[in-house]
């Protein structure tokens, strides 16, 4: 039973993103309304069930500790990598630097196209494969 439910919407939702996807600011928009929908119903259950602030802080950090979302979700995927390779923020870099970065980002286009040229100028010279199975 559980399983044809999780289908259901499993296909449901795929159907609703294969649509939405086509109009990206009415898709935010809906998806805004869904979470704001959810975290008031959240809210308001807790209300109900007469959770104090400070219980509702330790239940939320615990839940939020023990499915590691609490870093992602406050601190950020970006962050966190930046921070093990050692990346300065934008606003700590020099402006020497950030020249030196967008050199370097040019330069990787520029070989990036001249890899493509080269691609499409075998592609051009290549004999086409012989056919197989060839019926006369």
């Amino acid at each position: 039973m559980i399983k044809m439910i999780v289908k259901f919407f499993d296909k449901l939702e795929d159907k609703v993103r294969r649509k939405l996807s086509h109009y990206p600011i009415i898709y935010a928009f809906i998806g805004g309304i869904g979470v704001v929908l959810f975290w008031r119903g959240v809210w308001h259950t807790a209300d109900d069930i007469n959770i104090a602030s400070v219980s509702s802080l330790i239940i939320g950090s615990i839940i939020l500790l023990m499915t590691g979302i609490f870093v992602s979700a406050f601190v950020g995927n970006r962050l966190i990598i930046s921070g093990l390779i050692g990346e300065k923020k934008l606003t700590e870099k020099e402006q020497s630097e950030i020249e030196t970065e967008e050199i370097q980002i040019k330069n990787l286009q520029n070989t990036l196209v001249r890899l493509e040229k080269k691609l499409d100028h075998m592609e051009t010279h290549l004999e086409p494969p012989p056919e197989e199975n060839k019926i006369d």
